[in-house]
């Protein structure tokens, strides 16, 4: 076979694979029933034959994407997990990210490697504060967004009601593609506007297993056996769909794929009504891979070299075996198991040799990987967050940004005998992004400083430095809450002089970080230093040696 014939027959498979690939991330407030929805998504996929939700108090059976000891204890999803299933012929990578509201900046690292988003919405409580800081995110990034409102077996607000605030909280265009027929104890199933006709669905034991669905025809002679204790509900049903045929936007997928409009479904994760309808409509609508930027500009999904970045370092994901696993997005090419890829920040040259595929906490071996899917490789302190790993020419994806922490503590270690573990708990924490640690520029000081988005990230590091590491630790809270990045170095800082009201310290990376205790002391020291720069994001993952 000829070098040309191999390299068209590559770029065939490259392509075929990358049109069947189908990647998202779930971004909802606390509570919105996000792990609920991923367990049911995986059941219809086939993933897993019995879904267990998410108990903080009763566990029946511990849902399969919440692994750590801490979130199964609690009830409350803090690290993020790759879940990948095959449904319909579609290669799905469901990109798991934390729920609880102190992680946003996990979440926002995992939201740099999907290709769309799905926005889970409460029906009582409608758009929550991290409904809505996840939805900037997903902007800035130009994601589609599909809207999955949840809990319509609970009593909720108007379905009409709901889509108004999306449209005019978020500047959203919502295009309803199901509306609920009943709601709470009265919720009977959904009406499919775009084959127009309803599913009626018959509950299972705790939605454990998929819902039963009987699909018919609107006007169909047969609906009347299932609305005849319906009645009401049917005539509201008929009335809604009457306006918003009426007044309602036309679906456009260009509008979807550009972030501009919403496709809404209606269901409840917990009971499994509507939940396949959403997976269907969504693995038709939904974009493909997509091109990242990197210094040599767009990378298109199917060019022949392999590509990829990190987005997310995990440490002790098996406790037995003490590992390291580095996330890496797909971005072109194939990867194949056993292949030599040039790590961009380093210059060296690694040989992949044990690439995992991943599922929550089981992983097994892997062959190959198109533009979309995620891949675990151990990691041997080789990998920062951001890393960029390539066949071919050079090229480097653009970081990751962090996000400004806004809660310190020093870090102590009352045992002199933990001091080795302690500083290797510390370091792979840093590593993998659980928590920014920084150090006072006072060399007599020599305990890291915790810097974190929420209280909730002091905790799990503490827990894990216990479990995983065996060392006791104590935390001294900082009476600071804003941080900002010396964009110039030290000799600019130096150059500025005396700033009043900030304390100076270093980051992981050496460079200068000045804390202050509320906004209004950080807009004294611009106002009397206006030379020196300052930002509120570290500068990207990529640019930085670890």
């Amino acid at each position: 076979m000829t070098y040309l014939a191999m390299t068209s027959d590559l770029q065939t498979e490259i392509a075929y694979e990358v049109r069947r690939r189908r990647n998202f991330a779930i971004i909802s407030h606390p509570d919105a029933g996000k792990t609920t929805l991923t367990e049911k998504l995986l059941l219809y996929g086939g993933a897993i034959h019995e879904a267990g939700a998410v108990k903080a108090r009763r566990a029946q059976r511990q849902a399969t994407s919440d692994w750590m000891a801490m979130e199964q204890q609690r009830g409350i999803s803090i690290t993020s997990t790759v879940l990948q299933f095959d449904y319909q012929g579609y290669q799905i990578n469901l990109l798991d990210t934390p729920g609880h509201q102190d992680f946003s900046e996990d979440t926002y690292r995992t939201l740099a490697a999907a290709d769309n988003a799905v926005m889970l919405v409460d029906a009582a409580k409608g758009l929550e504060p991290q409904t809505r800081k996840l939805f900037e995110v997903c902007q800035l990034r130009g994601l589609p967004i599909f809207t999955f409102i949840n809990k319509l077996d609970r009593p909720g607000r108007e379905p009409l009601e709901l889509i108004d605030e999306i449209e005019q909280e978020l500047g959203l265009i919502p295009y309803p593609v199901n509306w609920p027929l009943g709601m709470g104890d009265r919720f009977r199933g959904v009406y499919d506007r775009l084959k127009r006709n309803i599913h009626f669905f018959e509950r299972s034991s705790h939605g454990s297993r998929a819902a039963i669905e009987t699909i018919l025809a609107l006007g169909e002679s047969a609906i009347d056996a299932y609305i005849e204790s319906y009645r009401l509900e049917y005539n509201h049903l008929k009335d809604e769909l009457e306006l918003l045929d009426g007044v309602g936007a036309e679906l456009d997928l260009g509008l979807v794929h550009q972030g501009k409009m919403t496709p809404v479904f209606f269901g409840s994760a917990m009971t499994n009504f509507g939940v396949r309808l959403f997976l269907e409509h969504f693995l038709t609508y939904a974009l493909p891979p997509a091109a990242y930027r990197s210094d040599r500009g767009l990378i298109d999904p199917n060019h022949e070299q392999f590509s990829g970045f990190v987005f997310k370092l995990q440490a002790n994901m098996d406790p037995k075996h003490r590992d390291r696993v580095a996330f890496v997005r797909v971005c072109s090419g194939k990867f194949e198991k056993d292949m030599t890829v040039c790590h961009a920040r380093t210059g060296k040259t690694i040989r992949l040799s044990r690439p995992q595929k991943l599922f929550a906490q089981g992983r097994e071996s892997l062959e190959t990987a198109y533009a979309g899917d995620v891949i675990g490789l151990n990691n041997p302190g080789m990998f920062a967050i951001g890393d960029t790993l390539y066949t071919g020419t050079k090229l480097e994806y653009e970081g990751i940004p962090c996000f400004s922490p806004e809660l310190f503590a020093y870090l102590r270690n009352p045992n002199p005998s933990k001091f080795k573990s302690f500083q290797k708990g510390v370091s792979e924490l840093r590593e993998e992004g659980a928590v920014q640690i920084m150090y006072s520029t006072d060399e007599s000081k020599r305990d890291p400083i915790l810097a974190a988005v929420g209280q909730l990230q002091f905790e799990v590091v503490q827990f894990r430095l216990l479990n995983e590491y065996g060392v006791e630790t104590r935390l001294d809270p900082l009476p600071y809450t804003v941080a900002r990045w010396v964009l110039d170095g030290w000799n600019a800082l130096e150059a500025a002089g005396r700033i009043f009201n900030a304390v100076t310290v270093k980051d992981s990376w050496g460079r200068p970080v000045l804390l202050f205790k509320n906004e209004w002391n950080l807009q004294q020291a611009i106002a009397d230093h206006p030379k020196l720069r300052l930002s509120a994001i570290a500068p990207l993952a990529s640019a930085v040696s670890v």
